[in-house]
């Protein structure tokens, strides 16, 4: 347990960011998770519903990398694979 009144106020701090950016980090795992169920119907109407999944998807990881939750390699590898499914759906 923390001694000083810093450290104290240090580990309060980091409970409230943790939290906050879980609420970031869930909605892409959410966003990932609907657009992959899209991606399994084949009709035109979940075509152009994954598509505006995978926008929501590149908008909301963007916002993390502009938070600094995660890395712009990991946020481009991560695009890309989905990029690649929905092209992979569409043939």
């Amino acid at each position: 347990m923390a001694n000083t009144k810093s450290a104290k106020k240090s580990i309060k701090v980091n409970r409230r960011n943790e939290a906050a950016n879980k609420v970031y980090k869930t909605r892409i795992k959410t966003t990932q998770k609907k657009f992959l169920e899209q991606l399994q119907s084949t009709d035109e109407q979940s075509l152009l519903l994954s598509q505006e999944l995978l926008s929501l998807y590149y908008k909301r990881i963007d916002l993390a990398v502009k938070k600094n939750l995660l890395h712009k390699n990991k946020a481009a590898r991560k695009k890309s694979q989905m990029a690649k499914k929905l092209s992979q759906s569409k043939n």
